[in-house]
């Protein structure tokens, strides 16, 4: 045996046993600052969205393309206010809003920045301290931050007067930005159980709803605003906004600007410590999604609070198929987020449109008329918004008396409701336009308007269902039924109108032949011929759905 050999079999007391060879030593690698790989991922984010579909591509560039269109006509018209007297009333507002814009768009649409979801970097052996620089450097990346500067810069130009306001400008874009940032991240991370919840998703369905109301809210806010002195009143509001994190970043600025140098100093003093507050209450989230176990076993384990169905105010439901179908009618519209849409928008945009128009000068009594066709609508597709669940309800449906006995309930649930709701919107716009005499005449044609709605919307829901996808918050209708929805719900609701021709010729005649004492009639008729086409409706939809039960099925099922 060789040397060598011997001294590779040779053990420390000779006996002959192996010893194992040296490991290589490992070679240190040089640690990567988590902010850079967490930018980096955040750019690889985006570029990899850029490589799916065109489509996909479309929307992006088409995004990046608007906000900046938008973002530079902003920048123009903030420019064009430089030296004007209002510009700091605007810009200080426009902060306050821009932080409540950033406030309120991850509970509205968490789904479209995975980033912002905090419980995906819970597994991973990040100290929270570093992760909050990783993610605050990381959410700088983005068409969101991009506008947001842009509107920075351009609140800057409006309002920054000599070497002091330039200063202070130049802080503000940074604190303005950082302070948006930090405000979404903390709301996201403070709310991210509600979030991944059942009600963050309704959340995101209603969304498009609470943009609308917004939306209603903002045209009556320009309106008035456009009045003259109108700008004027935002003074008291900026004044209070100035002094509200990340607005006052902004103020700020107009106070340099304006020689105030203390109260600028403290501006800048109450931004930082906002900023600070973000971060640290962003912090104290992650750290307890970190150490808290998931809570999706616990509410499992924990005992169910709902009651049984005949528990609590269901008890005053009648008994049998009746009190059943109502109760599930009535739970759809407070649990399914496609129902309660559909319920929470006919009830705020019925009151909004009568209510605004009051409010501006321009409202009739009988615009209360606008609301009852609103929640009219409900009634129409009712299969459709069982989805595949229909196939329970169509086992217990096999007579036309059974058949109308679906239908009489659900149209009662929907009564529970829509009635008392459109009596206080008829009256409460009677007040506000002084209009007592026409309370009766309004509620009359409300009140059959609904009637003939609800019976119109048996007959849809029988002749023309169409199924309501799931997958998506702003889909209604699945591919190829669009046609047949339109049909079914402006066909239905052109019915309604042209069934209440009685009773408007019943008012015209009234009014012509100055029998003004008698318009009270309208209301008792009103009530009469809204229940006469209600049960004509339900009675004329029974035979279809009973007949045309598989039809029916396979129509509200494709989605």
């Amino acid at each position: 045996m060789s040397a060598a050999a011997a001294a590779g079999t040779a053990g420390p007391a000779g006996r002959g046993v192996p010893t194992v060879p040296a490991v290589p030593a490992v070679p240190d690698v040089p640690a990567v600052p988590l902010t850079r790989v967490f930018v980096g991922l955040k750019l690889s984010l985006l570029r990899n969205g850029l490589k799916g579909s065109a489509k996909r591509k479309a929307a992006f560039v088409s995004s990046l393309v608007t906000v900046l269109v938008v973002a530079a006509l902003t920048v123009l018209v903030l420019s064009v206010l430089r030296g004007s007297s209002h510009a700091g009333t605007i810009v200080v507002i426009l902060g306050g809003i821009m932080g409540l814009g950033w406030a309120v768009m991850p509970l509205l649409f968490s789904g479209g920045d995975e980033t912002m979801d905090p419980s995906r970097l819970v597994m991973l052996p990040l100290r929270p301290r570093p992760l909050v620089r990783a993610l605050l450097v990381s959410s700088l990346v983005g068409i969101g931050p991009l506008f947001t500067v842009c509107l920075a810069v351009g609140s800057v130009i409006a309002v920054a007067q000599g070497p002091a306001g330039l200063v202070a400008g130049v802080l503000a874009v940074p604190l303005l930005l950082l302070g948006c940032v930090g405000l979404a991240r903390a709301v996201s991370a403070a709310n991210v159980q509600l979030l991944s919840s059942r009600k963050g998703r309704d959340l995101a369905v209603l969304s498009g709803l609470l943009i609308a109301i917004g939306a209603q809210f903002v045209n009556f806010a320009v309106q008035r605003l456009a009045e003259p002195g109108g700008l004027s009143a935002l003074r008291p509001a900026a004044a209070v906004v100035g002094w509200l994190p990340p607005a006052t970043a902004l103020g700020m600025v107009d106070s340099a600007s304006e020689g105030a140098y203390g109260k600028a100093v403290a501006q800048l003093a109450v931004s930082l410590v906002g900023l600070f507050v973000l971060l640290a209450s962003w912090e104290r989230s992650l750290t307890r999604l970190m150490v808290t176990p998931d809570g999706s076993t616990i509410a499992a384990a924990a005992p169910a609070r709902d009651g049984a169905p005949g528990d609590g105010l269901w008890r005053l439901l009648p008994a049998g198929r009746a009190g059943a179908v109502m109760q599930r009618t009535l739970r759809y519209g407070f649990r399914d987020p496609k129902t309660k849409a559909g319920w929470i928008s006919g009830l705020a945009i019925g009151a909004i449109v009568p209510v605004f128009n009051a409010l501006q000068g321009t409202g009739s009594v009988y615009l209360a008329c606008f609301g009852a066709s609103m929640l009219g609508a409900l009634m129409y597709n009712q299969f459709g918004q069982d989805t595949s669940a229909f196939w329970m309800v169509a086992q217990t449906i096999s007579t036309p008396r059974e058949a109308y006995a679906e239908l009489r309930a659900r149209a009662a649930a929907l009564l529970l409701v829509t009635l008392p709701y459109t009596v206080l919107i008829t009256v409460v716009t009677a007040w506000l336009v002084a209009d007592w005499a026409g309370l009766p005449v309004a509620l009359g044609l409300a009140l059959g308007l609904l009637g003939t709605m609800l019976g119109t919307g048996a007959l849809s829901s029988a002749y023309a269902p169409y199924s309501i996808p799931q997958d998506g918050a702003f889909k209604s209708v699945v591919p190829g039924q669009a046609g047949l929805a339109v049909s079914s719900i402006f066909g239905g609701m052109l019915g309604s109108a042209l069934l209440c021709a009685p009773l408007i010729a019943l008012l015209v005649g009234l009014r012509m032949t100055d029998h003004h004492d008698l318009l009270w009639l309208v209301l008792p008729a009103g009530v009469a011929w809204g229940a006469l086409l209600a049960w004509a409706g339900l009675r004329m939809a029974a035979p279809k759905v009973a007949r045309d039960l598989p039809e029916i099925l396979l129509a509200v099922s494709k989605g």
